[in-house]
């Protein structure tokens, strides 16, 4: 702690989903034990999630400026790049040259996407959408046939490629476009694996109706006019495929061969004292929005009892959370992948609340009581936040 002030100064870095929760989560549990000062570039914090569902105008990328979220909490944003940790000096050292110091330190950069074929347009990474377009407009024209949705072997977290490949059969078949070739390749062995044997049995079903051929446990190569799976060739006319990930293999800090930092069950990084690390950016397999939020939240927690919160923090315990856009009812897929997941659950009514793309405990409630007031104002600028939720 400061000799100015008797709270802790925790940075935390990032401007995502683990770094708003664990913002969020550091005012609720301990607004007076805590300072925060958030270390992004910014300027806005981007719901992502939505982005597959806006190339079919069933919903829109929002954003929320990080200086008023910030705010909203009684935490500092100031625009900087980290480029290292030193700590055994307690500080972040910044591309400005500027050093922030810490009482305690949160990593919440989350991953880089980058493309893991040279010959498919690779959804979600920057400058993609003009692409993505053009696919679904050479759809519409009737001049793509043959399209395949590819994930590369290493990744987890594939509702996106499920979900990217249901949504356009249902605008080709809305279109009244048929006789379109779309085929799924990735590499677990049945659909959706990751929820249970419930949600692949579900997801097998809806792909059969729509007529979406499914290759799985494939470790595909992408090649010009063709997606290559051992003997195996589909001939194809597109290809769209979800990107690798990388870490950002932070100075000062231990990273894995792909940057990402490992952490143990409360976010703490090994050999650095008093430095946490949540979400995306971390070592733990699956990179989603909700299991962001579940080791936000437990880093939050961690961070907080060290400071003389009296609170035994809870473990991160992975449980997933998603919805699927299908182009009719959505789905909501739950299961609890600590210790096994059983057979998960399916249902066409939200299984958690408010039933947002990230179930997060902290942000999607926040989140939904920004849009209900715009909503309500119809003004962007207005003080968003419900006086409940203020400091």
């Amino acid at each position: 702690m400061t000799a100015k002030s008797p709270r802790a100064e925790v940075v935390i870095v990032g401007g995502g989903v683990a770094a708003l929760e664990a913002l969020i989560a550091l005012h609720d549990l301990a607004p007076r034990r805590v300072h925060v000062t958030l270390l992004a570039p910014g300027p806005d914090f981007v719901y992502r999630p939505m982005a597959i569902s806006e190339l079919y105008f069933l919903g829109a990328r929002s954003r929320h400026p990080l200086a008023r979220v910030a705010r909203d909490f009684g935490a500092d944003w100031v625009p900087e790049s980290v480029t290292a940790v030193d700590p055994g000096a307690a500080v972040v050292r910044c591309a400005s040259g500027r050093e922030y110091r810490y009482d305690s330190l949160i990593i919440a950069l989350g991953a880089w996407p980058e493309p893991a074929f040279a010959h498919a347009v690779t959804v979600g990474h920057d400058g993609a959408d003009p692409a993505l377009h053009g696919v679904l407009a050479d759809l519409e024209l009737g001049s793509l046939k043959r399209l395949a949705f590819v994930a590369p072997s290493s990744t987890s977290w594939l509702l996106p490629l499920y979900e990217l490949a249901l949504l356009t059969a249902a605008d080709a078949r809305c279109m009244g476009i048929f006789g379109v070739q779309l085929t799924v390749v990735g590499p677990e062995d049945r659909p959706l694996a990751l929820f249970g044997p419930a949600a692949s049995a579900q997801m097998e079903d809806l792909l059969a109706r729509r007529r979406i051929e499914f290759v799985g446990a494939s470790r595909p190569d992408v090649r010009p006019g063709e997606v290559v799976i051992g003997a195996r060739r589909i001939a194809v006319d597109r290809t769209l495929a979800l990107p690798l990930l990388r870490g950002p293999a932070l100075g000062g800090l231990p990273a894995d061969e792909r940057g990402f930092i490992p952490v143990d069950v409360h976010g703490r990084v090994p050999g650095a004292p008093g430095v946490f690390a949540a979400g995306d950016v971390t070592s733990f397999p699956i990179k989603q929005g909700g299991i962001a939020a579940g080791q936000a939240e437990a880093a939050a927690q961690a961070v907080v009892a060290r400071h003389g919160c009296s609170l035994e923090p809870e473990p991160f315990r992975p449980a997933l959370r998603g919805m699927l856009l299908t182009g009719a009812d959505e789905l909501y897929l739950e299961t609890a992948i600590a210790g096994g997941g059983g057979e998960g659950a399916v249902s066409r009514r939200p299984l958690w609340w408010p039933p947002a793309k990230i179930a997060a405990r902290r942000l999607a409630p926040y989140l939904l009581g920004v849009e209900e007031a715009e909503a309500r104002s119809g003004d962007p600028t207005v003080d968003r936040l419900p006086a409940t939720m203020r400091v």
